[in-house]
């Protein structure tokens, strides 16, 4: 069994938690989120804590047990404070920049690409348009977009140029030119 699941989520003041059914709702100043609890998995709403748990009987359902504490406290969290994710756009004539409702970034293709931001999420770039900053509530939406632009250019191990998080190291490769000069030298 879970450790993680065990352990029960406290709620700041501001949040308030409710159960209907078998979905949890959580409410916070930034928003409204819910979760649907998997068969054989339960959650009890006291004043201030929540506490989940294992059904009598639930065969196998040990593996969701601190999955679900775990997105429930990324619920109760994200409700309070932003989940943030920041990109860095390395490359020669790379940029991006938000128009309305979507991200329009030059990658080296021949055209620009375009991504849609989903609802609730804010975007933003830097004055140099190489970071992009991604914020919302919700851990798992902010966690698979960012996933989702990195995916359209990963950077590439010779010059690093790509989409990467901010942070992240990115282990390079000697090109073509210094593996030859470190081999050894001239033969005579």
């Amino acid at each position: 069994m879970s450790r993680i699941g065990k352990m029960p989520i406290n709620m700041p003041d501001k949040v308030k938690a409710r159960l209907d059914g078998r979905t949890i709702h959580v409410e916070g100043p930034l928003g409204k989120l819910a979760f649907n609890l998997p068969d054989g998995i339960n959650a009890a709403v006291a004043a201030s804590v929540i506490n989940i748990s294992i059904a009598p009987g639930a065969q196998g359902k040990g593996a969701l047990f601190g999955t679900c504490r775990a997105r429930i406290s990324n619920m109760v969290n994200g409700v309070t404070k932003e989940f943030e994710k920041v990109l860095e756009i390395t490359g020669v004539g790379f940029k991006g920049a938000v128009e309305g409702n979507r991200v329009s970034m030059q990658l080296g293709f021949s055209h620009p690409v375009l991504v849609d931001i989903p609802q609730g999420i804010k975007m933003s770039f830097d004055p140099k348009q190489t970071v992009l900053s991604i914020k919302g509530i919700d851990r798992e939406v902010v966690g698979n977009l960012a996933a989702q632009i990195k995916r359209i250019k990963r950077p590439e191990p010779y010059k690093g140029t790509g989409i990467k998080y901010q942070g992240e190291h990115i282990i390079r490769k000697a090109g073509k030119t210094a593996a030859g000069a470190t081999s050894g030298g001239a033969k005579k």
